[in-house]
């Protein structure tokens, strides 16, 4: 009956529900629109003849490239490789460049119109305060994901749209798209969640779900650290775009700082920013620990060494030397990064998401980070490029 529904709803629905997965670190800038030849070529290159990269700093790039190989040992091509690391110590920066010469060959990347520069953003876990219980303080709060959420993979109806799913709700025998942000946040609609915890703060609760993961410091001095689990099924809004169509931010002004501070200032227009972007994320209570939040590899992000990227074009556990600059400075950022994350705001061949760690120094870095970078994949070596991937978008 279910799939009956589903089928003859599905193009109304689509519209509305139907998102990528997993969302994790969206972030409060404008769009981007990917290159029209939606394609990332992978040209080879030799070490000899790439001298840039001795430059680059490996350290964190090669502690998350051993957290990497915990599931890409698994994968056909990354047996030797991940097995080779296993005697390499990561912070003697001599051996790890001998190891990625002997284990992987590097590759430039270019997008299908053959730019070879895309756009470099951050993002951080950051801390939150607040309870377990409600009160006249901690008023805001952290959902786990409600029961009557419907989540179905397109791809047991359609093939072709591998990787998408659809979100959305029964009311009598009709699915229907989930409830929005302006209808969870209003109070209005039948919505029913568990609570995870309780936060202060309104507009920190929002980066919290663009950021995907974080900690709530509760009033005992401990911490509860949750995790991105799902979400509403609405695609992302930026609300810094908005906040520039509405003439309130100039496009040059926009950053997640910037929004705070007009947040502070305009409590009255708040609310409205904030339903402009209807998608929700929902969280699941993590593991108390010292290591990175998981990101989409299951695995713990390394702070300075990951970053988030789109799946569509750059596999998931791929080294990648990145060149870019520090945010709002022309200082170099060169380092080696492992493709372990995805977010909803990551599209296109050339798009990187710098993952810079925890607390709020973390966050001042990636709130004005919006770089150009380019970068250059290491792939094992007899191992075939995914050349070409992600034609067509």
């Amino acid at each position: 009956m279910i799939r009956k529904l589903l089928v003859s709803i599905l193009p109304a629905l689509l519209a509305a529900c139907a998102t990528q997965s997993p969302t994790v670190s969206e972030k409060p800038q404008p769009d981007v629109t990917p290159a029209k030849v939606a394609q990332l070529i992978w040209q080879p290159l030799a070490w000899s003849a790439f001298a840039e990269w001795q430059g680059f700093d490996l350290s964190a790039g090669g502690q998350a490239l051993r957290t990497s190989c915990k599931a890409m040992a698994r994968k056909p091509g990354w047996r030797d490789a991940c097995e080779g690391l296993a005697s390499v110590a990561v912070n003697d920066d001599a051996a790890l460049r001998q190891y990625l010469r002997q284990y992987f060959r590097p590759y430039r990347l270019i997008s299908g119109d053959g730019s070879e520069s895309g756009l470099v953003t951050g993002y951080y876990e950051p801390m939150l305060q607040g309870s377990r219980k409600r009160s006249q303080r901690a008023a805001y709060p952290v959902y786990a994901v409600p029961d009557d959420l419907l989540v179905v993979e397109l791809a047991e109806l359609y093939p072709e749209l591998k990787g998408m799913r659809l979100r959305g709700r029964l009311e009598g025998r009709k699915v229907v798209p989930y409830y929005s942000r302006a209808d969870i946040d209003s109070g209005k609609a039948a919505f029913s969640g568990k609570v995870l915890a309780w936060v202060e703060d309104p507009v920190e609760l929002f980066f919290l779900q663009i950021q995907g993961s974080g900690r709530v410091r509760l009033p005992d001095g401990s911490f509860l650290r949750v995790g991105y689990a799902d979400q509403n099924g609405y695609p992302y809004k930026a609300i810094g775009k908005v906040l520039i169509e509405r003439g309130e931010l100039p496009a040059s002004k926009v950053s997640m700082q910037s929004i705070q501070g007009w947040a502070r200032d305009n409590p009255d227009k708040l609310q409205d920013l904030l339903n402009s972007n209807p998608s929700y994320v929902f969280f699941r209570e993590l593991p108390a620990s010292d290591d990175g939040p998981p990101g989409a590899q299951g695995l713990p992000l390394t702070a300075g060494g990951s970053i988030a990227v789109d799946p569509k074009f750059l596999p998931l556990g791929t080294p990648v030397l990145l060149a870019s600059s520090m945010p709002a400075s022309a200082t170099p950022l060169n380092r080696l990064v492992l493709a372990q994350d995805t977010g909803g705001a990551i599209r296109g061949p050339l798009r990187a998401d710098f993952f810079w760690g925890f607390g709020a120094e973390a966050g001042k870095q990636a709130g004005a980070m919006k770089q150009s970078g380019r970068m250059w994949a290491l792939w094992p070596v007899g191992l075939e490029p995914p050349s070409g991937v992600g034609n067509g978008g």
